[in-house]
């Protein structure tokens, strides 16, 4: 139940109004219905010729006594003045309007339910992405990406045809099962007793034949999940596979997922489709009992009921059957939407770790340094930055060289907090960053990448990502500054044209220089640069560092470099190795310490 409370939280606290409507509407809605069916004894009265003779009306109330007097009062006058046949007329008019306002309470209670159904989803969907953005970048090292899209998409959707699309079945049947009863407790409290003890059994088999779906259906979600990952890794790595001629093992893999995933969804469709069945049969054995239990207390004269109000019992106890049938498919609906509500709420409770101190500072600008204090850091178990101490003053340009997976690119993802440390502590201009606004400190830098984070959208829309307000002018000057305006001019709608998914439809050096515009445009005082220009061509990787040497200009500038080449004339150059910093100084410096560095470059020279 806490799963499916925090679904119907969307509901209630937004869309209460329309909820109450829906309520109002199924309300009038069985009452008409239930008119509708009450109908049938009258009318068996009549041709029967079983009618009793009422002479007299009484005063109007509303007690089921005076309504019911006074309409055999007047029936009975009709069939004395009119006929028997004007009479039946009567009643069947009667039972057509009755049927006329039960539809059109039925379409007005699904037409209120609309807005809410739609807007419980979208405001999932809208709390599930705010959330995705909120997460800290750890959280995504340890889940599957195509799982987190498989919970946004297919969970999501789980959950409005399961819970959603079963909360009028939630108000509706309860109704109706509600008012029949206490009308045929008025009927017969006798009979009705019996269907007091047939209903639990009925409801205790349904129960213990669903007590499995949740489960399967959790497993299947978790399959398909599986399924979406490796969908994704296949359109990720298309070119790696057709180089290695592994199209037949990923085929093979596909497969066996797959077919997992079809043997728990076949059982989990089974016992879903078993509901409707069993329900229909139970109810079809109540119904039996009842007649009868009922037939019997008719001839017996146990009970005051005539045979026609045996009948109209019966009509109307038809009437719980097909709710108590709607009322366990929706049990096993939303079975099935708990567990996909289950996989939902594990992203909406993750815990966003990296977030604004209660006594956070603004920052508006970088005036004097970055220091690094002897900080400390492990992702798990093992610690990959070991007392590292490192000033950055303003303006100056720091690179940090070293063999791959020493701790360069942790160092600098530690400053804009995509991560925390776990010991020590960094400061900007002598104030930690943990106790600065989260967003103002990122503020002040901007990032380019060794892959270009690009997305599906106009080279506009990329240049002036994050930049409000951005005009068409200041995207031209950024881009001829980072050595990109020339071939976007080139392109068909120049800066109104659309990239493709991921930047594909531009070369690595023009990405690059896309990036490299946007960080221009953004303006930022404080530069991170990760292997800018590692994955390119020669004649690339000479425009992109023209642009990057543009970008440093006047700003302070972190650097991380695999090519010492282009980081020869930075201001301090720092060997990063196993974690720690194990040299400090300019490259000639450097260079006559014969150690880490002199390597480093001497394996480059050589090469």
């Amino acid at each position: 139940m806490k799963y499916l409370k925090e679904i119907l939280k969307y509901v209630f606290p937004k869309y209460w109004k329309y909820a109450a409507l829906n309520f109002v509407f199924i309300l009038l809605m069985v009452v008409f219905g239930l008119f509708s069916f009450v109908m049938v004894s009258p009318f068996l009265e009549v041709l029967f010729n079983n009618q009793p003779v009422v002479e007299n009306a009484v005063p109007f109330a509303l007690k089921m006594e005076s309504i019911k007097h006074n309409f055999n009062f007047y029936l009975y006058g009709i069939v004395q003045t009119y006929g028997k046949s004007e009479a039946l007329l009567l009643v069947s008019i009667f039972v057509v309007i009755a049927v006329f306002f039960k539809t059109a309470f039925w379409y007005a209670a699904r037409y209120v339910m609309a807005p809410l159904r739609v807007g419980a989803i979208r405001d999932v969907r809208d709390k599930l992405y705010n959330k995705i953005l909120g997460l800290p970048l750890s959280y995504f090292s340890d889940e599957r990406k195509g799982d987190i899209v498989s919970r946004m998409t297919n969970d999501v959707t789980e959950i409005e045809a399961s819970i959603i699309r079963s909360i009028d079945v939630l108000f509706k049947e309860p109704i109706s099962i509600v008012i029949s009863l206490v009308f045929l407790i008025y009927m017969s409290p006798q009979l009705t007793l019996f269907v007091f003890v047939l209903l639990p059994i009925s409801g205790f088999i349904i129960g213990r034949v669903g007590s499995n779906l949740r489960k399967n259906s959790m497993l299947a979600q978790n399959k398909f999940g599986d399924i979406i990952s490796l969908i994704d890794e296949t359109l990720s790595g298309l070119r790696i596979i057709k180089a290695f001629n592994a199209e037949k093992k990923m085929d093979q893999k596909f497969i066996n997922e797959n077919r997992i995933y079809a043997n728990i969804t076949i059982k989990m469709w089974r016992r879903r489709d078993l509901a409707g069945p069993l329900s229909e049969f139970l109810g079809t054995v109540a119904m039996v009992m009842v007649l009868w239990y009922g037939g019997r207390l008719v001839l017996t004269g146990a009970s005051t009921m005539s045979g026609p109000s045996l009948i109209t019992y019966l009509v109307i106890f038809s009437q719980i059957i097909n709710p108590a049938k709607a009322f366990s498919d929706a049990y096993y609906n939303i079975q099935k939407g708990i567990a996909s509500s289950e996989r939902i709420d594990a992203i909406l409770s993750a815990t966003e770790k990296i977030r604004d101190s209660e006594d956070a500072k603004h920052i508006t600008s970088f005036n004097q340094s970055i220091s690094y204090n002897d900080i400390h850091f492990k992702y798990q178990n093992d610690y990959v930055i070991k007392g590292i101490s490192l000033t950055i003053e303003k303006g100056k340009t720091v690179a940090l060289v070293g063999q791959s997976g020493s701790g360069k690119s942790t160092l600098v993802d530690l400053l804009p907090r995509f991560y925390d440390v776990n010991e020590g502590s960094i400061t900007i201009d002598g104030t930690d960053v943990r106790k600065l606004k989260l967003k103002e400190v990122r503020k002040l830098m901007g990032v380019v990448n060794q892959e270009s984070i690009l997305f599906n959208d106009t080279i506009f829309n990329n240049i002036a990502f994050g930049v409000e307000s951005a005009t068409m002018e200041q995207v031209i000057d950024a881009a001829k500054i980072a050595n990109a305006h020339d071939f976007i001019s080139e392109m068909p709608q120049g800066y109104l044209t659309n990239i493709g998914d991921r930047g594909g439809k531009l070369s690595g050096g023009q990405r690059q220089r896309i990036s490299i515009a946007r960080a221009i445009l953004a303006n930022p005082p404080i530069m991170i640069l990760d292997e800018a220009t590692s994955a390119l061509d020669t004649e690339s990787e000479k425009l992109v560092q023209e642009s990057l040497t543009r970008l440093m200009q006047n700003r302070t500038s972190i650097v991380i470099a695999h090519r010492l080449s282009t980081v020869v004339h930075a201001d301090i150059i720092c060997v990063v190795h196993e974690g720690k910093i194990v040299e400090k100084g300019t490259h000639k410096e450097l260079i006559e310490l014969d150690d880490f560095y002199k390597r480093l470059n001497d394996a480059q020279v050589f090469v």
